[in-house]
């Protein structure tokens, strides 16, 4: 099992009101350091189309960084795991392990479940809004042709596209270039992954790859 330094984000001293006499300064809040081993996890990548950026991991919460799990559940190896409810997906390894990566899911509304396979994927994709996005979104319209591939690009360095038989579900797993929602329900239904998490399982899921993706009792 991977280990970790837990570091959380120091928070500045608030001030109110006001005094006539001279104070000490507020004592100042010293970050702690990142530990070495994500540091270099989650470091600029090289040799890819566009220039995918360090990760300022004080942005993320380091429960949702990978590592490497105990697995006690009845999936095969090579599986993909998708636990909405607590923002996980994990690889499952031979051995009783599994790759634990986290994820952003589906907000109120937007959630999805059930059992899918990788038919696709893609490096640096072009994401075209559905017609229902567009619809409640209008300033999308411009790109229901497609958006080009790039950092700005919502799919960000992969996608995985998740069929059930030969229906496409509409439903991806992708990176995104907003590393601080991960662990958070933000996403209109598909699965977003730091770039260098996406990047790290797309090297390892053949097309094939069985998806199951578990229902979050807390999303409607």
């Amino acid at each position: 099992m991977i280990d970790r330094r837990l570091f959380v984000l120091g928070l500045p001293v608030a001030l109110t009101g006001c005094v006539d006499t001279l104070s000490a300064p507020p004592a100042m809040s010293v970050l702690p350091p990142i530990d070495p081993y994500y540091a270099r996890l989650y470091d600029e990548v090289p040799g890819e189309r566009y220039p995918v950026p360090a990760v300022d991991l004080y942005d993320v919460n380091p429960d949702y960084l990978r590592k490497v799990v105990d697995y006690g559940g009845s999936e095969a190896p090579g599986t993909v795991i998708v636990d909405s409810a607590n923002r996980y997906l994990y690889l499952v390894q031979p051995g009783n392990q599994a790759i634990r990566y986290g994820v952003g899911v589906g907000r109120e509304g937007f959630g999805w479940s059930g059992a899918a396979t990788i038919r696709r994927k893609g490096e640096w994709p072009t994401w075209t809004p559905p017609s229902s996005m567009i619809a409640r979104q209008p300033e999308l319209a411009p790109y229901a042709g497609g958006m080009p591939p790039g950092l700005d690009n919502p799919l960000g360095a992969r996608a995985l596209y998740l069929y059930q038989g030969d229906r496409d579900t509409l439903f991806r797993i992708h990176g995104t270039n907003e590393p601080h929602t991960i662990g958070t329900r933000v996403s209109s239904g598909c699965i977003r992954m730091i770039n260098q998490d996406v990047i790290d399982l797309y090297g390892r899921v053949p097309q094939g790859t069985r998806v199951v993706v578990l229902r979050d009792q807390g999303v409607a």
